[in-house]
């Protein structure tokens, strides 16, 4: 018995891929046909690689491995935080900042600095500090909670990392394959499957097909693992404003990932 039904991947439309004139013809393998100018994904593949996927999964989790997981999209982000705090996984929503695996010691610097500024604001010290620092050191705190408030318990690589449209998160994903970290990723028909290490074929801009998976996703941690723990902090919604290099003290790259175009 299949993870997921047919009827179920139909209903989310998990079968609806980009339009024609923007696919990689890597993907022509998962590819079913061509529907007034969308590709329209092949289900039958679709579950047998959830199948190869899911068991992995369900694997990692039963062995007590860690999951990133990762989705920056608009559509993906509220969706991806909430499975990731129910199943006690770490998480990245708002944006990625390169070096988050390649580079995690010093990304842990930024986490401990996090820590240090909770605890100045928590213990009421803060207010020993004349105002324009207080004002300086808010921010900097909610820049550091709104970029690695998510992974701030994760205290070493994670074992593999959930993508939702591995195009968008394309330095997570390079990131992961230099490391030899599998990467899960539910990816449509602009996607290169040969990064790859288990692809879930399908729709990775409808809410509704992000929603199935990563639910089910979610379902399968927590009952392999009896259940998840909070392993992240409180999120601060992003603002528009880039934060660079300097601002966060970043020592690795910190190139922005390229946006990924909605359906038309």
């Amino acid at each position: 018995m299949s993870y997921i039904s047919m009827k179920q991947l139909l209903e989310a439309g998990v079968h609806f891929g980009h339009e024609t004139k923007r696919w990689n013809p890597k993907f022509k393998r998962f590819i079913f046909a061509e529907r007034n100018g969308i590709f329209i994904i092949d289900l039958q593949k679709t579950l047998k690689q959830i199948d190869r996927s899911f068991d992995y999964i369900k694997d990692l989790s039963e062995r007590g491995g860690v999951i990133l997981f990762v989705g920056t999209k608009k559509q993906a982000q509220e969706i991806v935080e909430l499975e990731a705090r129910r199943t006690g996984m770490p998480f990245v929503t708002s944006r990625w900042l390169g070096g988050m695996l390649t580079n995690f010691r010093t990304m842990r610097t930024r986490i401990d600095r996090l820590n240090e500024l909770d605890d100045l604001f928590e213990s009421g010290r803060i207010n020993d500090r004349p105002k324009a620092e207080r004002i300086a050191l808010g921010a900097e705190r909610e820049r550091l909670l709104r970029f690695v408030g998510g992974i701030r318990k994760m205290t070493r690589l994670p074992d593999a990392i959930f993508v939702v449209d591995p195009t968008k998160e394309v330095i997570a994903v390079q990131e992961a394959n230099k490391l030899g970290i599998p990467v899960i990723a539910l990816a449509d028909t602009d996607s290169d499957p040969d990064v790859i290490d288990y692809i879930v074929p399908g729709n990775d801009d409808a809410i509704r097909s992000i929603q199935l998976i990563t639910h089910r996703i979610g379902d399968l941690v927590v009952e392999a693992r009896g259940g998840g723990e909070d392993v992240s902090d409180t999120r601060v919604e992003a603002d528009n404003a880039e934060i660079g290099a300097a601002e966060l003290g970043e020592e690795g790259d910190t190139t922005q990932l390229t946006s990924s175009q909605g359906r038309s």
